[in-house]
């Protein structure tokens, strides 16, 4: 969390909380999407200009990638699940535990995904953009906060009082 430290109080919690309930939503709509268009193509064996049907490199690769953008949507519902509570003072919830971290993505293999239609690669697209933008974002939260000019000065005058 973002943090003064001239004084310990938070800032960019309001912010924060904002962001994570606008990521969380559409974290939830992109996964219900997700298994939608995954259970479609299952059931219809669709692909990019014919079936997965007797294609069985193809079905496994399908189930495979449907694995694969299922994990992905969860560590990112899980991450900001969990900082939903850390935002909340939750004391089970703390900067260290492994659900603070987003970790590594779990990356599409685009050679198979290419043979899916359109609106299953997007999907697939759309859930890596959403994991990079959690990971962009726990990384500026990460960083430290610089002291603004007029924190400083206030500071350095507080210090001489």
């Amino acid at each position: 969390m973002m943090t003064d430290h001239t004084d310990g109080a938070a800032i960019g919690i309001p912010v924060q909380r904002a962001q994570v309930e606008n990521l969380y939503v559409e974290a939830m709509l992109l996964a219900d999407e997700a298994h939608a268009a995954f259970a479609a193509h299952r059931e219809l064996g669709l692909i990019e200009g014919g079936s997965v049907r007797g294609d069985a490199l193809l079905q496994v690769g399908l189930a495979c990638e449907s694995l694969k953008t299922t994990t992905r949507l969860m560590h990112i519902i899980a991450w900001l699940l969990h900082r939903r509570a850390m935002i909340a003072g939750d004391p089970c919830a703390g900067p260290n535990d492994s659900a603070a971290r987003i970790g590594d993505p779990v990356v599409a293999d685009w050679d198979i995904c290419v043979r899916f239609e359109a609106p299953l690669r997007r999907v697939v697209a759309a859930s890596e953009r959403l994991f990079e933008r959690i990971a962009t974002l726990e990384a500026g939260w990460e960083s430290p906060v610089a002291v603004m000019p007029v924190q400083a000065l206030l500071a350095r005058l507080e210090a001489r009082l």
